[in-house]
């Protein structure tokens, strides 16, 4: 499983949001590409940027997210409001890994799925989930799609990934959280990465072994320092195996 360090990029600062609420964005004092350079330093194989100034239709970051994208030394996975098939393929030119989608992936399903197949393993959708319906809007919006009925309508599309974003409160129990995220995996036939889940290393212990989740996104508990980089790195790798000796 892989673990997606995750910056989130407001008036060129560092931020968490709850719930989609910029105004309320908790801020950390931390320089952005040093914080990202850090990840990779410490064995990251991913990273995840969101910048919530493209989702409020402003352009504040786009200088930042080119020079982390340039120098980090890892693939970025890019989300932030992306409207347009050229606003995509501008960022895949400039050197994103991967660009996330979620509005635009319920409002042109089939635009969606020409950009999947013009640039396979390089799509990701991303489904966020409040009270049993795919949000859009920057999580402002409330679709006409459950999230069962969104994910199958992709299964036929070559996407690197399907994020699942579980928005409620993050003192919901564990166990609802985990649960959505383990039923929509089993329904997805793109690997599925768990957002909006990860609270503590235990969280990524239990994800691990959830079929169909490749990866874990972790934000805000890195910078709380309720989990350690390093050590959720190691715990979400892959067990060896025991082999039998043979005489």
């Amino acid at each position: 499983m892989i673990i997606y360090p995750t910056l989130e990029l407001l008036n060129h600062r560092c931020v968490s949001v709850t719930r989609g609420r910029l105004e309320a964005a908790s801020i950390w004092h931390v320089d952005p590409l040093e914080t990202a350079r850090s990840w990779a330093e410490a064995g990251a194989e991913w990273m995840h940027l969101t910048d919530f100034d493209w989702v409020a239709g402003r352009d504040g970051n786009t200088d930042q997210v080119r020079e982390i994208i340039r120098s980090v030394g890892i693939p970025v996975q890019l989300a932030g409001g992306f409207r347009t098939a050229d606003a995509v393929a501008q960022w895949i030119e400039l050197g994103a890994g991967r660009v996330v989608l979620s509005t635009l992936a319920v409002l042109d399903p089939d635009g969606v799925k020409a950009l999947a197949k013009a640039y396979p393993d390089q799509i990701v959708i991303s489904v966020d989930v409040l009270e049993g319906r795919v949000m859009t809007h920057g999580w402002q919006q409330q679709s006409a799609y459950e999230p069962e009925t969104l994910i199958r309508a992709y299964n036929d599309a070559p996407l690197a990934a399907v994020i699942v974003t579980d928005i409620e409160p993050r003192d919901r129990a564990a166990d609802g959280r985990l649960g959505l995220v383990s039923g929509l995996a089993s329904i997805a036939r793109a690997p599925v990465i768990a957002s909006g889940v990860v609270s503590s290393e235990d969280d990524v212990a239990r994800l691990k072994y959830i079929p169909n989740i490749a990866g874990a996104m972790v934000g805000r508990a890195l910078f709380e320092k309720a989990v350690d980089l390093p050590s959720v790195l190691k715990l979400a790798r892959p067990e060896v195996e025991p082999v039998a000796d043979f005489i």
